[in-house]
C-alpha cells in the first residue's frame, strides 16, 4: 500500500473526509513542521498529489483494519489518479533536517516515493490511533529523545533561513548568511535528498503561496520575477492554475479546508 501520495497537501474528489492539522511542541520545531489526522470514512477514490516542502512518518489503519507504519519521501511532482482507501491516518510532517538528526540518515532513495517501516516502529501500535492527544505526547517525547547533543551550526542555521525565507531567496544568500558554499549545500542536498537547493526552494515557496492564493491574490508575492513566472510555477508543481487552485471548487483541498488546531 504505498501512501506516498499524501505529502499533506491532496486533491480530493467527493471524499468523506476529515483532516485536522496540529502544531507539536516549540522545542522541537527545528525539526517538525506539523502534524495532521485524515480519516475518510467513504469509499475508495482517487485523489492527486502535489509536492510539499516536507517529508512525512505515517501512522495508517485501513478499511481491513490493517495497521502500517510508512516514511514518505520528499514529493517533487505532482502525481494523479492515486487511490485512496477509507483510512484513518496520522501523519509526521518533518522538515528536511529532521532526515539527518532524528533518522540519522539520507531520505533520497525515497524522492517521491515510500517505504513501510517495520512493525513497532518508534513504539507504534495500531491503539495509537485511538487517542490523538496521547498519540501527540508520545512523538513529542520520542522526537526530544532523539535529538543528539550535537548538531552542525551551518545546517542548523541554513534550514532556520529557508524556512524563515519560504524558499524565497537566493542560493548565493543562502550560503553567504549560512557560512557554507554553495557547492558543498549542495553537494549536501543531492546526497541526503536527491534534489538541489534551488529546486528544494522552488518547492518551498510554491507552497508558501498558497497563503497568498487562499484569500484570492493571484499575483505573486514570494519573489517572482513576474505573473508569468509564478503562473508556471504553480502549474508546473500543482498541474492546475493559481486561479483554479484559489477557487478551491468542492473544497478540493485539504489545506484550504482545515483549520489547524493548537
Amino acid at each position: 500500500m504505498q501512501y506516498f501520495f499524501l505529502n499533506l497537501l491532496y486533491t480530493l474528489l467527493g471524499l468523506n473526509f476529515s483532516a485536522t492539522y496540529y502544531q507539536p511542541d516549540d522545542d522541537i520545531s527545528t525539526f517538525v513542521s506539523t502534524y495532521w489526522l485524515v480519516e475518510n470514512s467513504g469509499n475508495k477514490n482517487n485523489i492527486t498529489s502535489i509536492p510539499d516542502a516536507f517529508f512525512e512518518l505515517v501512522l495508517s489503519k485501513d478499511e481491513d483494519n490493517e495497521f502500517e507504519i510508512w516514511l514518505l519521501g520528499l514529493g517533487t511532482v505532482f502525481e494523479d489518479n492515486k487511490e485512496m482507501p477509507a483510512t484513518k491516518m496520522f501523519g509526521i510532517s518533518f522538515k528536511l533536517i529532521a532526515s539527518e538528526y532524528i533518522f540519522g540518515q539520507p531520505i533520497a532513495d525515497i524522492k517521491n516515493s515510500a517505504k513501510k517501516l517495520p512493525e513497532g516502529f518508534w513504539g507504534f501500535d495500531e491503539n495509537d490511533l485511538q487517542d490523538i492527544t496521547q498519540l501527540i505526547e508520545k512523538v513529542n517525547n520520542k522526537i526530544k529523545e532523539s535529538i543528539p547533543g550535537i548538531i552542525d551550526l551551518r545546517k542548523k542555521r541554513l534550514f532556520e533561513i529557508l524556512y524563515q525565507s519560504k524558499g524565497a531567496i537566493s542560493v548565493k544568500e543562502l550560503a553567504e548568511q549560512s557560512c557554507w558554499s554553495s557547492r558543498q549545500i549542495n553537494r549536501y542536498f543531492n546526497h541526503q535528498f536527491d534534489i538541489s537547493l534551488k529546486s528544494y526552494c522552488n518547492i518551498l515557496r510554491f507552497r508558501s503561496s498558497f497563503e497568498h492564493l487562499k484569500k484570492g491574490k493571484l499575483f505573486p508575492e514570494q519573489n517572482f520575477s513576474d505573473q508569468a513566472h509564478f503562473i508556471r510555477e504553480v502549474k508546473k508543481l500543482s498541474g492546475v492554475s493559481p486561479k483554479k487552485i484559489s477557487k478551491n471548487e468542492n473544497d478540493r483541498f485539504i489545506q484550504f479546508s482545515t483549520k489547524p488546531k493548537k
